[in-house]
């Protein structure tokens, strides 16, 4: 992503949302779109995406809307959608091969090129098209193939350790897939992503709703 535009956290995890719609748009042939349609299709309120797009400058015009176009070709670039990054997997269980048989098909600019396991019996074996390495061949490969980015689906115990040597390695920013939080030094980004506590929110939210409504229902 554009690193000279400074935007907040929240706006940049928007904007694939965005794009991916507006890919949408532009393979049906729509010419133009509104805020309003936006938040109707993403799921995010119309004065939110304003403001969002406020940051890039004058995206669209007042009682015009958006041109699809121009807008695609703008986050286009804003998300290097026309360069390739190739992203390592640490830790071929479960999770690892569910991920290397996703690898990202739908993204045009992201790739699983290499994973790295301690397990003998897949090291040394090409899964779902991505050759497999021993945990010992993790630094040399991934200076090789200049890798930045790694996804990492190791079991809690040795999720820090296994961390560390990703960065020692050269990796720069970790999708963590384990339940801890990791310590890093500053210049490597860590984004968390937790399964459970994802669905515990959404089972919480669930529950508030049915309660809400048992509540509403009782006081009529």
């Amino acid at each position: 992503m554009n690193n000279k535009i400074r935007i907040p956290k929240a706006t940049a995890k928007r904007l694939p949302l965005y794009y991916r719609y507006l890919l949408l748009l532009n393979d049906e042939g729509k010419d133009k779109v509104s805020s309003t349609e936006l938040a109707e299709a993403v799921q995010v309120d119309s004065a939110s995406i304003r403001r969002d797009f406020s940051y890039f400058g004058a995206l669209g015009k007042r009682g015009y809307g958006y041109d699809v176009k121009n807008l695609l070709g703008f986050f286009k670039k804003i998300l290097n959608q026309d360069t390739l990054t190739n992203v390592a997997l640490v830790g071929v269980g479960n999770l690892g091969h569910a991920l290397l048989n996703y690898n990202f098909k739908r993204s045009n600019n992201i790739r699983i090129s290499c994973a790295f396991d301690i397990n003998p019996e897949i090291t040394g074996k090409i899964t779902q098209g991505v050759p497999v390495y021993s945990m010992d061949e993790m630094k040399q490969q991934i200076a090789d193939q200049q890798i930045r980015i790694a996804i990492l689906t190791v079991p809690q115990a040795t999720a820090q350790k296994t961390a560390d040597e990703m960065i020692e390695a050269g990796i720069k920013g970790i999708m963590n897939f384990t339940p801890i939080r990791l310590s890093a030094p500053n210049g490597v980004r860590i984004q968390n992503v937790d399964l459970a506590t994802e669905l515990q929110t959404l089972i919480y939210f669930l529950d508030s709703d049915q309660l809400a409504q048992q509540q509403s229902e009782e006081g009529k």
